[in-house]
């Protein structure tokens, strides 16, 4: 008996196959391509994705048996316009894309953003799907004029494999979500959308459950679940359990989410309230653009690879030798804290002295103190658990506990998202699973006591530098 789990990430599709304790049998992923067709902009082909998954499959179960259950995960944000066949409109619109930022803009300036945020609790940024329906309306009305759906990634597969039009809490809290599950009407009005309500799909709870048709190499009549999306797909797999633990996930961005039990949209409009399908529990996220793209982008350029990154940290000390940096490197600006679609990176503190093993330390750290604001603003105050592609540096982990001053339970991995969607699904179909044994922590990374002392005047002048550069944006 085994449980296959999808993820659909933003660049990497990935399958993971378990054992009915959560060991992992096998796992295996493909690359995904972005596209970039203009200044700003980039998109996906859903039949890249498809295409993608059908190898996986084949690749996974090679020499194993079908699947007991098929659960899926995904990117969440962007836009996937189906037809009435689930078939592509158009290129998927990416999360990542930041062609709505004027009307993003328009809408901070004339109270819109705001508004919306004290409905639902989430903040609007230029990769919503809120402002992107909004510029696909007055740009492109005739494509969705002939979509049936704005689905999100996980909800396009899942229909691909059983025909079924729907989605889950988690992506409908985003961002037409009412703080119950469903959608907001008021919302939709305040964004000029309601002509275009009939595009969400279904939210079904717990989560949406079909079978598999043919065409994906499983049994048919196999139990398929969607949802819910990575983020908090994630929190599941990495064992948050308690009011306010918390999940740190170095990715391609800092996603940083506590669990909690009530929306505040109080204060400066920014991150998200993800309902999870239980009328006292939400997920406060508050996820960063910045993230493992930043360095990737620093490491490129120093013409250095991924596998020297704990050389290059071990051979540099706490401060980065007075080099400081602002780590917001996203061409749509940043989101949370905050959300500025201006927002640039900065260095500071670079001389003739200055080594590219400086450099690299800098911007680690200044990830750290990002991640540090994000986590403090989303309420941390339990334990706090770490996955992602960045946690293969043990320098890094070691650096990022230092930085937040807190041991760092390093999350069972791999593929700690589709371990998340297994167990969800598990779950909305009446199992039982161990949780406890499901998520136990790989390992326990503690903090460095005299770097902590450097990294927390280092974060008081991470946040006084990021005053400054925010009137300037």
């Amino acid at each position: 008996m085994s449980y296959l789990g999808i993820d659909l990430g933003t660049s990497v599709a990935k399958l993971a196959l378990f054992t009915p304790e959560g060991d992992l049998i096998a796992t295996a992923d493909r690359p995904v391509p972005l596209r970039h067709p203009g200044p700003g902009q980039v998109e996906q082909d859903p039949e890249a994705v498809i295409v993608a998954v059908r190898e996986l499959i084949a690749q996974v179960l090679a020499d194993q048996p079908g699947p007991e259950l098929v659960a899926i995960t995904g990117q969440g944000d962007g836009c996937w316009l189906l037809d009435a066949d689930g078939r592509p409109i158009r290129p998927a619109i990416s999360w990542l894309d930041g062609r709505a930022a004027g009307t993003l803009r328009t809408w901070a300036a004339d109270g819109v953003a705001d508004a919306v945020y004290r409905v639902a609790g989430n903040a609007l940024f230029p990769g919503a799907q809120a402002p992107i329906l909004r510029w696909l309306d007055d740009d492109e009305p005739a494509v969705l004029d002939a979509a049936r759906t704005a689905a999100y990634c996980k909800d396009m597969l899942f229909q691909r494999m059983t025909g079924l039009r729907a989605t889950d809490a988690s992506d409908a809290s985003l961002p037409f979500g009412d703080g119950r599950g469903g959608y907001s009407a008021e919302v939709l009005r305040l964004c000029k959308l309601e002509h275009r309500a009939s595009l969400l799909a279904p939210v079904v709870s717990p989560l949406p459950i079909g079978t598999v048709h043919s065409g994906f190499g499983l049994l048919d009549g196999t139990p398929v679940v969607a949802g819910p999306f990575d983020m908090p797909a994630c929190t599941v797999g990495g064992g948050l359990r308690r009011l306010g633990d918390g999940l740190l996930t170095i990715g391609t961005t800092l996603a940083c989410q506590v669990l909690v039990d009530r929306i505040d949209a109080a204060g400066e409009p920014a991150g998200m309230h993800l309902a999870i399908g239980a009328a006292d529990r939400w997920v406060r996220v508050m996820a960063a653009m910045v993230g493992t793209a930043s360095l990737d982008w620093l490491l490129s350029m120093l013409g250095l690879r991924h596998e020297q990154l704990d050389g290059m940290l071990a051979a540099t000390t706490p401060g980065a030798n007075g080099v400081r940096v602002l780590p917001y490197l996203a061409p749509s600006g940043e989101r949370a804290p905050f959300v500025d679609p201006a927002a640039r990176g900065q260095f500071a503190g670079i001389s003739l002295g200055t080594t590219r093993e400086d450099l690299v330390r800098a911007l680690c750290e200044g990830l750290g103190y990002a991640a540090r604001q994000c986590l403090d603003a989303a309420g941390l105050s339990g334990r706090l658990v770490v996955c992602g592609g960045g946690t293969a540096s043990r320098s890094w982990l070691r650096t990022m506990a230092s930085v937040l001053g807190r041991p760092l339970e390093l999350a069972r991995s791999p593929e700690v998202g589709a371990r998340g969607a297994v167990l969800s699904a598990l779950q909305a179909t009446g199992q039982r699973p161990d949780l406890a044994a499901w998520t136990a922590p790989e390992l326990v990374v503690d903090p460095d006591p005299a770097a902590t002392q450097i990294y927390a005047e280092g974060y008081r002048d991470y946040l006084r530098r990021q005053e400054t550069a925010r009137l300037r944006w």
